[in-house]
């Protein structure tokens, strides 16, 4: 029953969602880039949500390139305002009134537009805690479709496939004006009485079979608070192990996001000492951050820790911000 229940607001949930969007097409056409942006991503689309959900619409078909919006007409009243005053080199009485009236209805426009595109954030990020919590019961029940098959038929490639995917469909924390980073955004630690869900991936500190021990990529089964303990599995299917572990033996990965044109306090910085995941493996390693991101959609640029090099250093490479936690080790000298 949970799961019908799940799949019926889901699907209430893509209803609204399109909604959203064809009113900020009313408002301002956005590019399809940007649609696509906010549409729930390949994991979303076929993979997790049921082909039997009713979709009410394909992303193309929200895009109305031949209507111009109320807001782009202002945007462009504006600009030609702005000729025509330099053309006449003066700013008369009657085009300081006009130009009050064109940015005051710009902003309204905008604003406007900005609170439909936060309901429909709002709601992918619903529609995201549902298909969690839907995969997880499927997972306790044994529960499994075509489209989604038993975890430890997961193919290594495929897996690889998903890391990807989960870290370019992290949500980007966008704040109003003000408001600051919360924790698990960026670089920004978890608060420290946090206690991670079942589902939530983490980074966790395991001894390996050759007695070392070593950070893997790893998903929350279950924390017990009489104990402080989480049971993780280990991400890699080739793995196939499930670990009890205390909380200093976990660090939860980030939630959202930070913009670096917003929030660059939010990322690590040049040199900063962090465990990031290696490319093509669920290991995390110590690292030096080479360069933070300098864009929403960029990668950190890192350097591994390692003896083969000179300096004792790899060359750089990238590493989503999904994969990139904090280093309470001490740097090697």
């Amino acid at each position: 029953m949970a799961l019908v229940s799940a799949d019926s607001r889901i699907a209430e949930l893509l209803t609204e969602l399109h909604q959203l969007i064809k009113q900020t097409q009313e408002l301002s056409p956005l590019p399809a880039s940007s649609v696509a942006a906010l549409l729930p991503g390949p994991l979303m689309w076929g993979r997790l949500v049921p082909a039997s959900f009713p979709i009410p619409s394909s992303p193309g078909e929200l895009i109305i390139e031949e209507e111009r919006s109320r807001s782009e007409h202002n945007l462009v009243n504006i600009q030609k305002t702005h000729e025509r005053m330099q053309t006449e080199n003066k700013i008369s009485p009657y085009y300081r009134t006009k130009l009050r009236g064109l940015y005051t209805t710009a902003k309204a426009d905008a604003e406007a537009e900005c609170n439909i595109l936060r309901k429909a954030l709002d709601k992918i990020a619903e529609i995201k805690s549902l298909l969690e919590e839907r995969r997880i019961a499927a997972k306790i029940a044994g529960l499994y479709n075509d489209s989604e098959p038993p975890r430890k038929t997961m193919r290594r490639g495929v897996l690889m496939t998903l890391l990807q995917q989960s870290a370019m469909t992290l949500p980007l924390w966008i704040g109003k004006p003000g408001d600051k980073p919360p924790p698990l955004c960026g670089a920004i630690p978890a608060s420290g009485d946090y206690v991670a869900k079942p589902g939530d991936k983490v980074a966790a500190r395991v001894k390996a079979v050759d007695g070392d021990e070593q950070w893997i990529l790893a998903e929350v089964v279950s924390y017990s608070h009489a104990t402080n303990k989480y049971e993780v599995d280990d991400i890699d299917e080739e793995g196939k192990e499930r670990h009890t572990l205390s909380r200093r033996r976990i660090i939860p990965l980030p939630q959202w996001k930070a913009n670096p044109e917003t929030d660059p306090e939010a990322l690590f910085q040049k040199e900063q000492l962090v465990l990031a995941l290696y490319p093509q493996t669920t290991c995390f390693y110590r690292a030096l951050i080479h360069t933070p991101p300098q864009r929403p959609q960029d990668d950190y640029s890192v350097l591994f820790e390692d003896t083969s090099y000179a300096d004792g250093y790899s060359p750089p490479l990238n590493v989503a911000q999904r994969y990139v936690v904090a280093c309470k080790e001490p740097k090697k000298k």
